[in-house]
């Protein structure tokens, strides 16, 4: 079951990634209950193994593409993100002192703050991310930018979890005459 699960994981994130078109450097947020992957309500069965497969599979996928991840943690740290240190640094986020655990952060968190290099958590990514994907009903949305828009993918679960994934666009100014750049919506 992990490896479909981590097959799941890599062709959802692929997927986001050219939809939203990110680049390199640019941040996308992922919330995962291992829980509902695994066919159980949201903080009731947390599974560190399978967090650890979609830990893996997300970070490969995002690293090969030059894009940074952070992991939100549950709504036991106020929903606070595990990102890489050298991510905190480039962004101006204060580093908060918390160490997640399966049981207090969830084992996603768990496993990006195991699995990344140099990992720090922070209370916020000040609504920098340009993608997100909520694996699970994890509410991802506080940490993206100001206009999310939904993106349907051909994967819409993984595991038993539902997926919602959404990406971000520059605001809208201007009045009737104005005219937008269709690069950007």
């Amino acid at each position: 079951m992990l490896e479909q699960i981590e097959a799941q994981t890599r062709k959802a994130v692929a997927a986001l990634c050219d939809t939203a078109k990110l680049r390199v450097g640019d941040l996308m947020v992922v919330g995962c209950s291992s829980s509902e992957v695994l066919g159980q309500q949201i903080g009731t069965d947390s599974n560190f193994d399978t967090a650890q497969a979609i830990f893996h599979s997300v970070e490969s996928e995002l690293e090969m593409r030059g894009i940074f991840l952070a992991a939100q943690c549950c709504e036991h740290l106020n929903r606070a993100l595990v990102v890489e240190r050298e991510v905190a640094d480039l962004l101006g986020l204060e580093i908060v002192n918390v160490v997640p655990q399966p049981k207090a952060g969830g084992s996603f968190a768990t496993a990006a703050y195991q699995g990344f290099r140099d990992a720090v958590a922070v209370e916020s990514v000040k609504q920098q991310a340009k993608a997100g994907m909520d694996i699970g009903g994890t509410l991802i949305g506080m940490h993206l930018k100001a206009v999310a828009v939904p993106v349907r993918l051909e994967i819409d679960h993984i595991g038993e979890a539902i997926l919602l994934c959404a990406r971000t666009r520059p605001k809208f100014v201007g009045g009737e005459r104005a005219h937008y750049n269709p690069d950007l919506m």
